[in-house]
């Protein structure tokens, strides 16, 4: 379509996104401005000559932008007048990108059934080249004497501004204001070699300050208040240096009081520069380990891997697999090339990114969405520099643009925080990786204690095969597909024993509480000898629901068909109900507002309502909450944790964060409140997400020299899972799921597509439903249609859901129909995601 205001064409060329011959004259690029991003064709000049990955200078509107060539085509989109495209003015940096990285998001667009500019706008940071330069640079050696008698007028003004120049270096767009038709010129001079384009390094924005905390003196007078001591004593026990917003956080005190303390003489409050890629604290230099023989042997596999090869790291919790990776990625570097190492969430793993920069130093970029812009831009173009160094990042760093890529490591690969549910592109970032791998020719390394079902069969050839085997690692047979397996914990330290509670027992013998006896007797214990515990609870907040006694009403969300939860914030505080989708929130009624009778009451146990009654039964025992209410703050869980591994609290109760790089020798009690919240929903994956989620949360005990214990509270002790929990047994597991799946024909034998619509209007979304999916039965395409129907949740933040699954046997190829056609049968004010190998039915 053509936006007249600007003259241009933006054009999404369909499904096909190949990369072209620089011969033809059309060209598709990024334009990226303020406010600007998108793909946009433009005519090639006959004599110049450009390539997918070259950045150029581009008329957009009534000013120059930068752009990226992203592909070259025959022809111009059809319909459009071709004399109404404007040129390609230059090429200002050839081959800014290797041709693989635009084959990669290519082939994520494609698969993905995903608009091309979606895969973009998640690879790049924002306004990537509105924030360099271009200049242009007299090369002296190439020029010869009396050089301006051999050029036109235009070609010999900029020369002449550049060799007055002591330099010989101008910006282009200055040179632009001083020669009328300056583009002429240039090209004239680049033809000869006179001249170099350039892109400059972004010049440092003004310095990042932050106000940081430094004690100034040991003695403590009489004249300070209790809390003032505290403050103090906080600051000493973290070595007397603190950033004041992390000293307000993990004392709980007010700026005036660290100010009173600064009048006092006992602190100075200074600004200082922080660096936007380096805000975390410094750590002290750490070496190799000692490994065991299995991290050896895995280690001596990896390290021969020459090219692309999927290696699947099965280690137990505790085996030690993160020191495997530190000494795999050592070799790279020294190579000069770099490593990847995706995580679930970075914010929940500080202890695993502090350990990389321990070994490894200033090499480190930690590279997420959750940066600021200019920490994203920073940390973006240090990466294109080439200098060997190690990105860990989450999903979207899998786009991360490291020219020199030797090892792709994804630790914890069966989480199902590397899948992106919305908005587009619905990409796995295991699978992307995979592609990625071997379009850069390096080994990708799959971690888990608890590997998906996608991965294991991937490999179950390889293990089967050599299961029975005792392979030294120099006969080990390096294949595309390896499987590598820790067995045992480092220091040959025991797994923990799993204790299963029957939860109705417990009722009919009496308790009443959230709490059974065997875990009540085992928070004493704990406590008596000092040590520390982990509570996990499947939901946040106070209670699940709220409903009356008398009638039965559930107050739920005017927004979304859930139920408001219960938060409880502090003593006297209004009652507050919240909803978890759309975060909608009101005060908790005194009354029902179905029948007006006073008996409402809180159901289920959320983190807070554990944290209530555990101060209550436990008046002594220090804890700390950990879940999404309390890690709202940038940093704030690596406060949490801190404080939690300085033996500042002696239980930290939280959700599936818990479960999540958490490495705390001094835990030896983990308990599980409730587990039926995991095995009974409403997905096919529930069992698998229910052992993987148990048996992590289970690992966080017993990695000290203390032994560990594990307690699970459940109303459905012989569950097939909680079965397979309590013997760590995966394999026995892991088999009677795979013939469930394999005779329904799901993942990861079969392949499912998943259609989500949603709008505001409940019939129109129905309807369009209807008519998708009488669509989808008439294409003659092998697949069968389930649905429509409701998600099962029907309405979220006022928007109407429905949705349409279709389902591919194993011997079939997944394919598509025309995903123009698709698209058109649903209304304008309807919204289509196609959402390839879905892990979240909901």
């Amino acid at each position: 379509m053509t936006n007249p205001h600007l003259g241009l064409v933006l054009a999404e060329r369909g499904a096909s996104y190949q990369l072209g011959d620089s011969q033809n004259q059309w060209v598709d690029v990024l334009v990226d401005g303020p406010g600007v991003q998108g793909l946009f064709t433009y005519r090639l000049p006959p004599d110049l000559s450009v390539n997918p990955g070259d950045v150029l200078s581009v008329p957009f509107g009534a000013q120059q932008m930068g752009a990226i060539a992203f592909q070259i085509a025959d022809s111009p989109p059809p319909g459009l007048a071709p004399d109404k495209i404007r040129e390609v003015e230059d090429v200002i940096c050839r081959a800014f990108f290797p041709a693989s990285y635009w084959l990669l998001l290519g082939r994520v667009a494609q698969y993905y059934c995903t608009p091309l500019m979606s895969v973009i706008r998640v690879a790049l940071p924002p306004r990537l080249l509105g924030r360099s330069q271009r200049r242009i640079r007299l090369n002296p050696s190439a020029l010869p004497n009396q050089a301006d008698t051999f050029v036109g007028t235009t070609a010999r003004q900029l020369l002449g501004l550049l060799q007055a120049q002591p330099d010989g270096d101008y910006s282009w767009q200055y040179l632009q204001r001083q020669v009328r038709g300056a583009s002429r010129g240039l090209r004239e001079l680049l033809k000869r070699g006179w001249v170099e384009s350039y892109l400059e390094q972004p010049k440092p924005s003004r310095p990042k300050l932050r106000q940081a905390v430094t004690l100034a003196t040991g003695m403590l007078s009489l004249e300070l208040t209790g809390r003032q001591r505290e403050v103090l004593e906080v600051l000493r026990r973290r070595g007397g240096d603190l950033w004041l917003t992390e000293l307000l956080q993990i004392s709980n005190a007010s700026s005036s009081t660290i100010k009173a303390l600064e009048q006092k003489g006992y602190v100075v409050i200074q600004q200082r520069e922080i660096l936007r890629t380096a805000t975390e604290p410094r750590l002290a230099g750490d070496g190799a380990k000692a490994l065991t023989r299995s991290q050896s042997q895995a280690l001596e596999v990896i390290n021969r891997l020459n090219g692309f090869a999927q290696v699947l790291l099965h280690g137990v919790t505790g085996s030690g697999k993160t020191e495997v990776y530190l000494q795999a990625i050592a070799p790279i570097l020294e190579q000069g090339k770099s490593a990847l190492v995706l995580v679930p969430e970075i914010g929940l793993t500080p202890q695993l990114t502090d350990r990389f920069r321990a070994r490894f130093g200033n090499k480190v970029n930690v590279y997420h969405s959750a940066l600021s812009d200019g920490e994203r831009y920073d940390t973006w173009r240090q990466m294109l520099t080439g200098e060997p160094q190690v990105v860990i990042g989450t999903r979207s760093a899998i786009f991360a643009p490291l020219p020199q890529l030797g090892l792709i490591i994804l630790d914890e690969e069966h989480d199902s925080s590397f899948k992106q549910d919305q908005p587009a592109p619905t990409y796995h970032a295991r699978t992307v990786a995979q592609w990625r791998a071997e379009l850069e020719n390096c080994p990708l390394i799959l971690g888990s204690a608890t590997p998906s079902l996608e991965t294991w069969v991937s490999v179950s050839t390889q293990h089967s095969a050599l299961s029975t085997q005792q392979l030294e690692p120099s006969s080990y047979p390096v294949t595309l597909t390896s499987y590598l397996s820790l067995p045992e914990r480092i220091h040959s330290r025991p797994m923990p024993p799993v204790e299963v509670v029957d939860m109705r027992q417990e009722l009919q013998q009496g308790n009443r509480s959230i709490f059974s006896r065997s875990l009540q007797n085992a928070l004493q214990q704990m406590q008596a000898k000092k040590q520390q515990g982990i509570l996990f609870i499947h939901r946040r907040g106070h209670s699940t629901f709220v409903s009356c006694r008398s009638c039965g009403y559930v107050v739920e969300c005017p927004h979304c068909d859930v139920s408001l939860s219960y938060h409880y914030t502090h003593e006297g505080a209004a009652e507050l109900l919240r909803c978890h989708y759309c975060n909608y929130t009101r005060i908790h009624p005194r009354n029902c507002p179905e029948c007006g009778s006073p008996y409402l009451k809180f159901f289920g146990s959320g983190t807070q309502r554990v944290a209530q009654e555990l101060a209550k039964a436990f008046p002594n025992l220090r804890l700390i909450r950990f879940d999404s209410d309390t890690t709202r703050t940038k940093g704030a869980h690596r406060t949490l944790l801190t404080r939690f591994a300085n033996g500042e609290a002696d239980l930290l109760v939280g959700t599936q964060m818990l479960t999540k790089g958490l490495d705390l020798a001094q835990v030896t009690l983990v308990g599980v409140i409730s587990a039926d919240g995991l095995l009974n929903l409403a997905d096919y994956r529930a069992a698998e997400r229910a052992f993987q989620t148990l048996t992590q949360v289970a690992g966080r005990a017993g990695r000290g020299d203390d032994p560990g214990r594990v307690i699970i509270q459940t109303y459905s002790p012989q569950h097939p899972v909680i079965q397979a929990v309590q013997r760590h047994d995966y394999e026995s597991f892991i088999q009677a799921e795979l013939e469930q799946r394999e005779a329904l024909n799901y993942p990861p034998y079969g392949h499912l597509i998943l259609f989500r619509l949603s709008g505001l209007d409940a019939a129109q979304v129905e309807n369009a439903a209807e008519q998708l999916a009488d669509w989808l039965g008439t294409t003659g395409l092998d697949y069968e249609i389930l649905g429509p129907a409701p998600a099962s949740i029907m309405r979220v933040a006022r928007r109407y859901r429905w949705q349409i699954l279709l389902k591919f046997s194993p011997d079939v190829s997944v394919e598509l129909p025309d995903l123009n056609e698709l698209r058109a049968i649903c209304p304008k004010d309807v919204s289509l995601t196609i959402d390839v190998d879905p892990l979240n039915m909901m």
